[in-house]
């Protein structure tokens, strides 16, 4: 009766012991979390905030100052001088010259410089497409993977209560004297290192979470929870044929691209309007003060003069700007076709792998995680009576583990594929 006593006093201080290491550890859990915040919250204030994509806003603001500044037409230059000739014996007396001086571009040199400058604005909107498409899709990720890594600290949580509970009872089995001292220090051995597993699992979701701050250019390290996620809504039928029609409509980056053509024959225009002749126009005016020169005296007087020059353009001859104006446009139409052809590339590869995971998830849903749960209990059962092994109970719960990481890694990568697909498409409607 005393030993009796004594083992159930033992075994209420182990289980006192483990209440408080999981209170301990869910403490550790939600000590850094400041908020919950949910996907659309999560986009709109990455769309916001983020601070790299609020730099590359800004490429949008100086394309529109370069419009501005292509339509300045040449200032005139404005020359003025003064001369004292009575300092010599001849005093031909004193005076100054004002003059104007105004280059007239001919051509439509400003038109073709505005014409290039409004294609180039144009072509700056459809790369901050394509780069908001890129972290629109990148955020995404990184929010479904802080989910995963949640998804998988709770797994490890649960595994390791299951098998705690396993080793308090094999102790005092063991002590009972049903069960050797060996398989009670194994199965206190395996419970430890599901508890390390799980400590860790711990680490790498608060890494992901934050990765979101980043994301959303949070100044503060203070961690945010994501709401919860219900996986059924990354399940989406489509064709891939009217996927790559859409993409090559509707990608911005092969938008950009097509774009990039119009910018290169608008250079060519204004590569060869830039080889017109322009005109030199100038004006002035010559005073001259009363010259008291004995041999030749003349009164006060002054002079107005008006002429044009005109630049001699040897360097016409010289056509290198010209081709290389000719070989870039050459280039932007086969880099056009390129990205053509990635953009089929890229749809065909998303949606293959995104029709593998589908498959993959329809494994599951025939029912085998029920069947490692049902093993599992069976064994659990079967060796508290006597009719299993440790060693079976060890291996149902490591498959059992397993089969869940695989349905959860599973569903991970059904989202991610979902995510690339329709990044690679140039649509979305992702919302949960």
């Amino acid at each position: 009766m005393l030993r009796l006593k004594n083992i159930h006093k033992k075994h209420f201080l182990l289980l006192y012991f483990t209440l408080v290491l999981s209170v301990i550890t869910q403490a550790q859990i939600d000590a850094d979390i400041q908020k919950e915040i949910t996907y659309p919250d999560f986009i709109k204030a990455v769309a916001q905030n983020n601070i790299a994509y609020a730099a590359e806003k800004l490429n949008i603001n100086i394309a529109e100052a370069n419009i501005e500044k292509s339509k300045i037409i040449p200032d005139p230059e404005f020359t003025a001088d003064v001369f004292n000739n009575d300092q010599h014996k001849m005093k031909m007396g004193y005076g100054y010259n004002i003059g104007l001086d105004w280059t007239l571009e001919l051509g439509g040199k400003r038109k073709a410089r505005v014409d290039l400058a409004k294609s180039e604005s144009e072509l700056s909107k459809y790369v901050l497409q394509d780069y908001f498409r890129n972290l629109r899709a990148d955020a995404t990720v990184q929010y479904l993977t802080a989910i995963h890594h949640e998804q998988l600290m709770k797994l490890k949580f649960n595994s390791y209560e299951t098998m705690d509970e396993l080793a308090k009872s094999d102790s005092l089995r063991a002590k009972l004297g049903t069960i050797t001292a060996i398989d009670a220090k194994q199965s206190k051995l395996e419970a430890k290192s599901i508890w390390n597993e799980a400590i860790q699992s711990i680490g790498n979701w608060k890494g992901s979470l934050s990765s979101l701050n980043l994301l959303m250019g949070s100044k503060y390290a203070e961690l945010t929870q994501m709401a919860l996620v219900n996986f059924s809504t990354f399940d989406r039928s489509f064709y891939l044929d009217d996927l790559i029609v859409h993409a090559l409509s509707n990608r911005a980056d092969l938008l950009y691209a097509l774009q990039n053509k119009d910018v290169s024959e608008k250079m060519i225009r204004l590569t060869k309007v830039n080889r017109v002749l322009d005109l030199g126009i100038t004006t002035g005016i010559t005073r001259n003060a009363e010259a008291r020169n004995e041999l030749a005296p003349s009164p006060a007087f002054t002079s107005s003069n008006f002429g044009i020059r005109i630049p001699l353009k040897f360097s016409n001859h010289r056509k290198g700007e010209l081709k290389e104006a000719f070989y870039t446009a050459q280039q932007a139409g086969l880099q056009h076709q390129e990205i053509e052809l990635q953009v089929q590339t890229e749809v065909k590869q998303a949606f293959y792998n995104y029709e593998a995971t589908q498959k993959q998830l329809q494994q599951f849903n025939s029912g085998i995680l029920d069947d490692a749960k049902a093993i599992l209990k069976g064994k659990l059962y079967g060796y508290k009576r006597g009719d299993s092994s440790l060693l079976e109970v060890l291996h149902a719960q490591r498959i059992y583990i397993e089969v869940q990481q695989n349905y959860y890694e599973i569903l991970f990568n059904n989202a991610h594929a979902l995510v690339i697909l329709e990044q690679s498409a140039g649509i979305w409607d992702i919302l949960f």
